[in-house]
């Protein structure tokens, strides 16, 4: 049967796509923007260890909580209109940061600042669906959007730094009015508005419960690790928020399937290769970022590089990902998306596979950077289609929370990966020490040495000739959670490949769509299901 052929994007199309990364760049700089900052702003304000900890994490805490919420509300009020509100509020509420007098504000206003920035990425991958309806051009869209988040992440400890330097620590706040301000004033006139919308009521309690759920998880996961890593603080407290975190998760999943008009559809859920995709987001997320995390404290504990020299040494892995990404949606013309995935995946592996053999040995750092920096690429690879995929896989009046599943797929990702790698990293750092540190080293001494690796890289200044010793720890650490990477990034590319066989996993069924068109959505046989099989991971 002949099918008519999306339109392709027109060039107000790729103006509106360079607005929408302004928006990304804000909020992907925000969450790393404070890592030379800090410093100062503790001098001026003078908060103590719990604020410093929350001026940190609030950001990040309430975007990851506030992701389902925004991603329905999107779905309701139109996904053009929630970008243009949330990037108001998130100008306002970054000039309030950079003029905040005391700690307390400053740790509201962060907080606030991360509802306002969940409001940002769901309905920007939304409207990425209405602009470009060609697979290839929405997918390049989608590694345009994803690479400038890459690119705000990286650059922000470095603008951070050097905003720090010739001016005041609240400019590294207050550079975000002009971005957002020029995206607001162009978006006006340039951004198009999804016509279609899903009024359903918006339920309250299934916020609360979304919103707590996730905070709880994220929080735990993160001080868990930190905990660890550090070989200080308390544990339990941070396991019951988990453990809690967990089970305010399901009872969020038992209301959505129970009640009429649910914040979150898990019919979205409903086909396979969407649950494959959401999982193999999640398993990469918990592998490569916390290979990245274990990465750069190599770079600064064995290296021997400042925070700063090894935020630039890993400059090669952030233009390497960005190409990946780039990459892919010219590959997928070629060859079915499916297997571009995989060869992204297998390629992560292979990178992992290098730091397993290399790390800790007499390799050159200009060797250990390029062989991570694979891994980078491989990534960048595969995560630009699975996020075609769940975008484009979803009915139109429900990208928002489609979006908003990928996007908390990835904040949980990357929240498990730096918890496991903590983990890890700590019990194989202790774990060869225990064989390799000298007898004669006192009890007091060998048990500073073992309780961290910050507090065993301080005891070397006082007996340095244990350094080699602990360094070839970090560096043992750094193997075993690279060797676990790679397993689990082969096992995603066995799920994966086990899918592209599986002929029963064909498009998404009509049923699923049935009653969910309204106000006139567009559904060309290439734009329903046409771009799910091409589509499909």
């Amino acid at each position: 049967m002949t099918t008519t052929a999306p339109p392709r994007a027109t060039i107000r199309d790729w103006i509106g796509l360079g607005l929408l990364t302004l928006p990304m760049l804000a909020l992907a700089a925000d969450l790393t923007v404070l890592f030379f900052a800090l410093p100062t702003i503790s001098l001026d304000l003078k908060p103590n260890a719990s604020q410093v900890l929350w001026i940190t994490h609030a950001y990040g805490f309430l975007i990851a909580g506030f992701l389902v919420t925004a991603g329905r509300v999107s779905d309701r009020i139109g996904p053009r209109r929630l970008l243009l509100i949330g990037s108001a509020a998130f100008a306002i509420l970054s000039a309030v940061a950079a003029y905040s007098a005391t700690a307390e504000l400053l740790i509201a206003t962060r907080a606030a600042l991360g509802i306002a920035g969940a409001t940002l990425m769901p309905p920007l991958f939304s409207l990425l669906r209405v602009m470009f309806r060609d697979d290839t051009q929405r997918r390049l869209a989608i590694a345009i959007a994803i690479s400038a988040f890459t690119v705000g992440g990286a650059i922000g400890p470095v603008v951070g730094g050097i905003l720090v330097e010739y001016f005041w620590w609240g400019s590294v706040f207050l550079i975000n009015v002009p971005l957002l301000g020029v995206f607001l004033l162009a978006g006006v006139r340039l951004l198009p508005e999804r016509a279609e919308r899903n009024r359903t009521r918006i339920d309250p309690v299934s916020v609360v419960l979304s919103v707590s759920a996730m905070l709880l998880i994220v929080f735990g996961l993160q001080e868990l690790a930190a905990g660890r890593t550090s070989g200080s603080g308390p544990v339990v407290p941070y396991l019951l928020a988990l453990l809690t975190g967990l089970g305010v998760m399901v009872l969020f999943l038992r209301r959505q399937r129970r009640i009429a008009e649910p914040l979150f559809d898990l019919d979205l859920l409903r086909h396979r290769r969407v649950r494959v995709a959401l999982l193999t987001l999640l398993l990469m997320g918990t592998s490569i970022t916390g290979l990245f995390y274990l990465f750069t404290q190599f770079l600064m504990w064995v290296a021997g590089l400042s925070p700063l020299q090894a935020g630039l040494w890993t400059m090669p892995y952030i233009v390497l990902n960005i190409i990946g990404g780039m990459f892919a949606p010219g590959l997928a013309r070629r060859w079915r998306p499916a297997t571009v995935t995989i060869c992204g995946v297998v390629i992560a592996a292979s990178g992992a596979l290098g730091l397993l053999a290399l790390a800790g040995t007499n390799a050159s750092l200009q060797i250990l950077v390029a062989v991570f920096s694979t891994v980078g690429f491989g990534q960048a690879m595969a995560v630009a289609l699975l996020s075609d995929l769940i975008i484009a896989g979803a009915p139109e009046t429900k990208t928002g929370s489609a979006a908003s599943a990928q996007e908390a797929g990835a904040e949980l990702g990357t929240a498990l990966g730096i918890a496991a790698a903590g983990v890890a990293g700590i019990l194989a750092y202790r774990g060869y020490l225990s064989g390799n540190l000298p007898t004669a080293v006192p009890q007091p001494v060998n048990a500073t040495i073992r309780s961290s690796i910050h507090d065993g890289v301080a005891a070397t200044e006082r007996l340095p000739e244990l350094l080699a010793i602990v360094q070839d720890a970090i560096g043992f650490g750094l193997r075993t959670y690279a060797g676990i990477a790679a397993a689990i990034l082969a096992m995603t590319a066995v799920l994966l490949l086990a899918l592209r066989t599986d002929e029963s996993a064909g498009a998404i069924p009509p049923r699923e769509y049935a009653g969910q068109n309204p106000g006139g959505v567009r559904r060309s046989g290439k734009d329903q299901s046409g771009e799910i099989e091409a589509g499909a991971a």
